[in-house]
This record gives structure tokens, C-alpha cells and sequence, in this order.
């Protein structure tokens, strides 16, 4: 099937400014560093596309530029201060945040050197820059996950099941769950659906979160986003069909895993185009001058073997316009 994206909004900014001061010293060896969460990162596809992204541009690493990774599996309270503080004193000359949650967590101790968000959740409202045109102080990059990219993944579950008027919606405590939340909340409430938010503290829990969406007569279950629910994917499809709710999600797996439907950012493609903010930096330019790109073209993926399953027919005109079918 062909790939189809959706454009919800045009590119806040693009790059085009001429750099400001002087270019960086020629035959330097770069320091970059990398702040990363989740998959290891010789495994990370996030890391592996910025990887491709300095490739694209040019550099070789080891002789162009070295990386200098800091990296947890998961996020406890200190461990991104600690790492972004490790990074500051191996002087490097940036950092790149693979991790949205990490960076609001390290941000003071990573003012004194410049910082690429290489995809982050509602950077704006996280305070981390001023704004999306002239961000201000040290960061910048990219945002892929704002409040019209969620509306539109309600828009899509209201599309595809006519029928339901109330879902569940799963998330972790913490900010940035906050505002995955509400932002799902706010579309699902302008479509008029009824919403029931249940917390999931730690993977033990899910069986009775579902038992609990069941018992307030949920018709469909949407997760929050973030490596908790990524890591748990699998999880969420095999007791979404035990229950019988079609189930979607944000995270790049989901369809694989058995959940009914996927809709979100194209996270590696933000990864990749990452390494044009960090060169960039490298020649010169200033971290404040650079607008934050919101790269809102986001992938629909639909599986038809689970809607089967469900009993659910997925209107064609929806199967039309999404970038991988599986069946």
C-alpha cells in the first residue's frame, strides 16, 4: 500500500537564517554528547538515525566528531542530572536529549553548554524553551508530540469506531503523561466521548487497570506515551483483546504487537534531522536563534487481524490513507 502521512500543521521554522559567528575551527574533532533513555543505545532507533543524519551531512565518526553517550534503561529521580552532569565536565561541546522527560529533569545542570531537543513532548509548556519562533537560552531542535497531533489520534479512533462514546485512556503520573492527557482528553471531549483516566504505576498493574476500564463500560482504551508504555506494549495488546476493547496508542510497535491501532510521530525521521541542528551549532550559530521545528507529520497503521478478531470492520476509506496495513 502506498505511505500516506498527515500534515497537521506546516514546520514552525526552518533553518535558513545565515549562521551567526565564526564557523567552527576547522579540523576540530567535535565532542557531541548524548543523553538517552529507553533501548540500549546501539539499539536505540533514535540514536542509530541521528547516526545516519551526520553521515548524511558528512561527518565520520571518530575522526569528524566523537559521542559521548550517557544512557539509563529507565528514569529514576537523579540519574539525568548525574548524566547530564557527567556529560558538562567531559566537555563536550552539546548535547543531544534523546529523552523529553530526561532533559526537563537535567536542564539546570546542562545551562552552560548548548542542547538539541531530539524529539521532545510539549517543550513549550515543559518550560524548557520561551518559544516555538525564538526559543531562548540553550535548546532547541525538534517537538514531535503537541496537542493537535493527539487530537488527531482521536479524531482517527472516532473515525474508525462510529460508535463509541467512552474510552479509557492509561497513563503514568508524571508532567509529561499530564499533558498527553489532557490534550487527549480535550479532543476526545470536543467530539463529545467520555473519557475515564486510570493510572498505571508499574507493570503489575495493568490487569486491574483493565478490569477497571471494563467495569466503568469503556468501549476503547488509548495509552499516554512514553518508554513505560513502549516497554509494556505487548502487554496492553494481549489484555486489550482478553477484554475485548479496541485498544490504541502512540508508540511505533503498537500495531505490531497486536493493538488495533498506531498513530504517532515519526520519531527517527525527528532524530535525523537533529544532526542539521547540532551542525549548525558546531559553525557557529546560537542555540537561542534557532526556531524549535514541530514535525507533525505523523504514521497510521492499522491491524486488520486484531479488528477481526474484535468483530470491528475499519471503514476502507481510513484503510485508504494509512501508511502500513497489517493483516
Amino acid at each position: 500500500m502506498d505511505r500516506r502521512r498527515f500534515l497537521l500543521t506546516s514546520l514552525v521554522g526552518v533553518l535558513v537564517a545565515p549562521l551567526a559567528g565564526e564557523a567552527q575551527q576547522a579540523g576540530k574533532t567535535a565532542r557531541i554528547g548524548l543523553l538517552v533513555t529507553g533501548p540500549r543505545p546501539e539499539e536505540h532507533a533514535c540514536v542509530l538515525a541521528l547516526r545516519r543524519g551526520f553521515a548524511e551531512l558528512g561527518y565520520v565518526e571518530g575522526r569528524t566528531h566523537v559521542l559521548e553517550i550517557r544512557w539509563t534503561e529507565r528514569q529514576p529521580e537523579d540519574a539525568f542530572p548525574r548524566l547530564g552532569a557527567e556529560l558538562v565536565k567531559a566537555g563536550v561541546d552539546l548535547i543531544v536529549s534523546v529523552t523529553a522527560q530526561g532533559l526537563v529533569e537535567a536542564k539546570a545542570a546542562l545551562r552552560s553548554v548548548p542542547v538539541v531537543m531530539a524529539a521532545s513532548t510539549h517543550p513549550l509548556e515543559r518550560g524548557l524553551i520561551a518559544s516555538y519562533g525564538r526559543p531562548g537560552a540553550n535548546i532547541t531542535g525538534l517537538a514531535t508530540f503537541t496537542d493537535q497531533m493527539f487530537a488527531k489520534r482521536v479524531q482517527l479512533l472516532a473515525e474508525a469506531l462510529p460508535r463509541v462514546s467512552r474510552i479509557a485512556i492509561l497513563r503514568l503520573p508524571g508532567d509529561q503523561n499530564d499533558f498527553v492527557v489532557r490534550d487527549l482528553t480535550t479532543a476526545a471531549g470536543r467530539l463529545g466521548l467520555k473519557t475515564d483516566v486510570i493510572e498505571v504505576r508499574e507493570a503489575a498493574a495493568f490487569p486491574t487497570a483493565f478490569q477497571d476500564a471494563v467495569g466503568r463500560r469503556a468501549q476503547a482504551v488509548m495509552t499516554a506515551q512514553g518508554p513505560f508504555f513502549l516497554r509494556h506494549v505487548r502487554t496492553t495488546a494481549d489484555l486489550a483483546l482478553k477484554h475485548r476493547l479496541p485498544s490504541f496508542s502512540g508508540e511505533p510497535t503498537a500495531a505490531d504487537a497486536g493493538m488495533l491501532m498506531t498513530c504517532g510521530a515519526n520519531v527517527p525521521a525527528s532524530c535525523q534531522r537533529a544532526a542539521v541542528f547540532v551542525d549548525r551549532i558546531l559553525k557557529g550559530a546560537k542555540p537561542s536563534d534557532l526556531p524549535v521545528e514541530r514535525t507533525e507529520t505523523f504514521n497510521l497503521e492499522i491491524n486488520v487481524k486484531t479488528a477481526k478478531a474484535l468483530g470491528l470492520t475499519i471503514p476502507p476509506a481510513l484503510l485508504a490513507r494509512a501508511d502500513r496495513v497489517i493483516e
